[in-house]
């Protein structure tokens, strides 16, 4: 079974990998909101988080 942090990690990075694919303006900032909604669960679980 995979742990919180690691969900979390491998969303973040999903949703990161999704807006650099996204085609409008409102896609690319929903998927980065999201990132960074997940990257900030993953790094309250001990994660250490690489943002860029």
């Amino acid at each position: 079974m995979e742990s919180n942090q690691r969900f979390y990690l491998r969303r973040a990075a999903e949703e990161r990998t999704a807006a650099l694919r996204s085609v409008t303006p409102q896609a690319r900032e929903w998927h980065s909101k999201l990132a960074l909604d997940f990257a900030r669960r993953a790094n309250e679980c001990g994660a250490i988080v690489a943002t860029a």
